[in-house]
């Protein structure tokens, strides 16, 4: 038994060490990360990333990043400059292999005139509802094509042609010939080819036919080497379509293997509809933090670390489920909680003035950077007479089993002293509260005194501060299940209004040179992360995710 035999498996895994066990391969494991370059990456590609890189790393083989490049009305080089960047960033290691269907365009021609020749493959001049309308039911077989029995000289000639140009889009195409009657309706003579007079991203105008998705995947991956061709559920179906056609052309035959797909609470995965959201402007852009592109979860601070744990913790089935989204935030918290250096900031800010604290005097205090982290060190933050505190750590009537700020109540404030409220004042003409006095115990210095209080606040120094503009994120749907509208209705009315609040922040100075994409836990209150479009005199801050773990508390309850 080697050292993998003892790790947490799965059904894929096992798989696996049973085919270096058998020598299959000789031992080899070659898998691959195939996204269609139409859309960003979202955190169900997350998991298939995990699973086919940590695959390949743990048994000392090799990823290759491939794009489904064969669409090219939906295709753009932005797309894969993105998916570059977040499989890097997520830790997928492809080692320069990054290949293209593309890139086997003439052998997929080649190989099909192959099959042509062999008398399984035809060019058919039905239009694609006539194709539909006689591919049958599942209860009922589908009806031949009459041009099914052409000749393979006819063939040949038409697809040749086909390829020089001759004929306009969706005039003919090229279908395999299966079964009409088979139970699987994507064996009943699928199209391999369509032709399309479109500018592809790579090619330009070179090709005016393009493969399909089952005849170019399964080609490509034999092309590569590839051992363990692992796809999510919907292409369970596919999988004999994909056998077919490698048995057919006599060439090396990779395994499918189909697992489940990641679907999340109050989120969407469909490209499809988060394109509809950012060119409708409901989202700013690919990368808005509401939604689950991977560049939105990088902008919103989420560690690639925190999302490797999740997807590895997430297993790996042959049942679709749907998981929680508190399940992500809590593996997100737990990374950040190790790694993200603690400050003060205060998003609410209400002016505290401890009217016993000398004028004009400003002493340092020291503040531990991450209590998680022994070599994370400490800093010196500013104190002084004039404070900020939250809003909700004052009530001029306190409601039961409140602890914090009310007339005549003490509380620590952090890394400080023990102060006492004395009274509020308020605005005249609203009743707003616009300022608390207290005084403080100078005796009372945090690590030089022994006498306790109930609650301890979070504060900055009102003439050191400086200004952060925050966005705070809740959920962008209102409902579990924002695919599940009911007939009628479009899902984006399930928008969430209050899905994003900016607020004007105060924070401890220490943040003033926060570079775009640092990580912070402003203490009590969450974690942040410094948005890319910061600069020194306008920083802007994302909540990445509260504190309190909702996820924990539903665990316990069931």
């Amino acid at each position: 038994m080697n050292d993998t035999d003892s790790r947490p498996s799965h059904f894929i895994r096992d798989i696996i060490l049973e085919d270096n066990a058998s020598g299959k391969h000789g031992g080899r494991v070659h898998t691959r990360f195939p996204p269609e370059p139409n859309g960003y990456l979202h955190v169900g590609h997350a998991k298939s990333i995990t699973l086919n890189f940590g695959l390949a790393e743990e048994f000392g083989g090799k990823c290759n990043l491939r794009f489904d490049d064969t669409n090219p009305t939906k295709e753009e080089t932005e797309y894969v400059e993105s998916i570059i960047e977040d499989v890097r960033w997520l830790g997928g290691d492809f080692g320069g292999r990054v290949f293209y269907a593309s890139d086997y365009f003439q052998q997929l021609y080649d190989w099909a005139v192959v099959l042509i020749n062999k008398g399984v493959a035809y060019v058919c001049d039905l239009s694609s509802d006539q194709v539909r309308e006689t591919r049958g039911t599942l209860t009922e077989p589908g009806k031949n094509s009459p041009y099914r029995d052409r000749s393979v000289e006819e063939n040949l000639d038409l697809f040749a042609r086909m390829k020089a140009g001759e004929f306009p889009d969706g005039s003919r195409t090229l279908r395999a010939k299966v079964d009409m009657a088979s139970p699987n309706l994507n064996m009943r003579d699928p199209v391999m080819y369509r032709i399309l007079h479109a500018e592809h991203h790579r090619t330009g105008d070179q090709w005016c036919i393009y493969p399909m998705y089952d005849w170019a995947h399964g080609q490509c991956d034999s092309i590569e080497g590839i051992t363990h061709s692992i796809c999510t559920l919907e292409f369970e179906d596919h999988r004999p379509l994909y056998d077919w056609y490698l048995d057919q052309l006599g060439v090396f035959h990779p395994q499918q293997i189909e697992f489940d797909r990641l679907n999340l609470t109050y989120t969407l995965m469909s490209k499809r509809k988060l394109l509809q959201l950012v060119q409708q402007g409901i989202v700013d852009g690919w990368d808005d933090p509401r939604i689950p592109t991977l560049s939105g979860m990088r902008r919103r601070g989420y560690s690639p670390e925190g999302l490797r744990n999740f997807a590895r913790n997430l297993g790996v089935s042959k049942t679709n489920g749907i998981t929680e989204f508190e399940k992500l935030e809590y593996y997100v918290r737990e990374d950040l909680n190790r790694t993200a250096l603690r400050v003060m900031t205060v998003l609410r800010p209400l002016k505290l003035v401890l009217t016993n604290y000398p004028e004009g005097q400003t002493e340092m205090l020291e503040a531990v950077n991450n209590p998680e982290d022994a070599n994370a060190g400490t800093r010196q933050v500013p104190f002084s007479r004039e404070l900020w505190i939250e809003q909700d750590d004052f009530r001029e009537e306190p409601p039961k089993g409140y602890h914090r700020l009310y007339p005549g109540n003490e509380v620590r404030l952090r890394y400080g002293y023990i102060i006492k409220c004395q009274n509020a004042l308020k605005d005249p003409a609203t009743g707003r509260i616009t300022e608390i006095h207290c005084t403080y115990d100078p005796d009372t210095r945090s690590g030089q005194q022994t006498r306790k209080v109930k609650s301890t606040i979070h504060w900055v120094a009102a003439a050191t501060a400086i200004p952060l503009e925050v966005r705070l994120y809740d959920k962008l749907f209102t409902v579990e299940n924002p695919n599940d509208v009911p007939e009628g209705q479009d899902f984006t009315t399930h928008i969430n209004p209050n899905s994003l609040e900016t607020v004007p922040a105060k924070a401890e100075p220490s943040l003033a040179n926060a570079q775009p994409g640092s990580r912070f836990q402003f203490e009590r209150l969450g974690y942040f992360c410094a948005d890319k479009s910061s600069t020194a005199g306008r920083l802007l801050f994302n909540r990445t995710v509260e504190l309190r773990d909702t996820w924990a508390k539903l665990q316990k309850k069931s």
